[in-house]
């Protein structure tokens, strides 16, 4: 009987391949969802032209944009459940009926909480690079910017850039899966940092920064 030796070099390039396969797997399924929702938002607005749908497709192209250009990460989770409620997460409020509907109040504080919350992810974004993902993974501690007030500044933004969308486009099925998508958004943050607190760098963060998405709340 032979004995099969496993070198270090083949363990290493055996996990090498699983996080590439595992990256293009999370860039494809976005990719997919995304494209799905572009031409449904793209076509709604070229119907009924608003600063309101326009909005919604720069605020949700942004982050797709970060996931195809960033690096693949070297810890990029490969739990299961991981993977689901990071796409589920992401992938929920592409599927929102983008029709155009008479807002619950006012156009113009639907804009401004818009406006502010797509404020908050784009300087979350800055401060990240290209170290956007939506699967758990340290991809560098972030400490600049938005950092400073709560831990999770770009789901922040995220929330807010939600309520103001439902505010203008009131519906069951909107309110529905905005919910949930919060509900998936504060599971990906608690699955997020099982994964950074393991970075000393980022216990340090977040004794100083004791906020995760609302300062004083959560």
């Amino acid at each position: 009987m032979t004995t099969k030796w496993i070198t270090p070099s083949v363990t290493l390039q055996t996990s090498q391949r699983k996080i590439f396969a595992l990256d293009i797997a999370e860039r494809a399924i976005i990719t997919v969802v995304f494209v799905h929702f572009a031409v449904k938002a793209l076509g709604n607005y070229l119907e009924t032209p608003s600063i309101i749908s326009s909005l919604l497709l720069v605020s949700e192209t942004m982050p797709f944009v970060f996931i195809v250009l960033r690096s693949p990460s070297t810890t990029l989770s490969d739990r299961p459940w991981d993977w689901i409620f990071g796409i589920a997460g992401s992938t929920a409020p592409l599927l929102i009926s983008v029709a155009a509907v008479n807002p619950l109040i006012a156009e113009s504080f639907c804009l401004a909480l818009i406006g502010f919350g797509m404020f908050l992810q784009i300087s979350a974004k800055v401060v990240l690079g290209l170290g956007f993902g939506i699967i758990a993974a340290n991809r560098g501690v972030k400490s600049l910017g938005p950092y400073r007030i709560v831990r999770h500044p770009m789901y922040a933004g995220y929330t807010l850039t939600h309520i103001g969308l439902l505010f203008a486009m009131p519906s069951f099925f909107n309110a529905a899966l905005y919910a949930l998508a919060l509900g998936l958004q504060i599971s990906r943050i608690y699955r997020e940092e099982r994964v950074l607190r393991l970075d000393p760098m980022y216990r340090e963060f977040a004794s100083h920064v004791p906020y995760r998405l609302v300062p004083y709340v959560f």
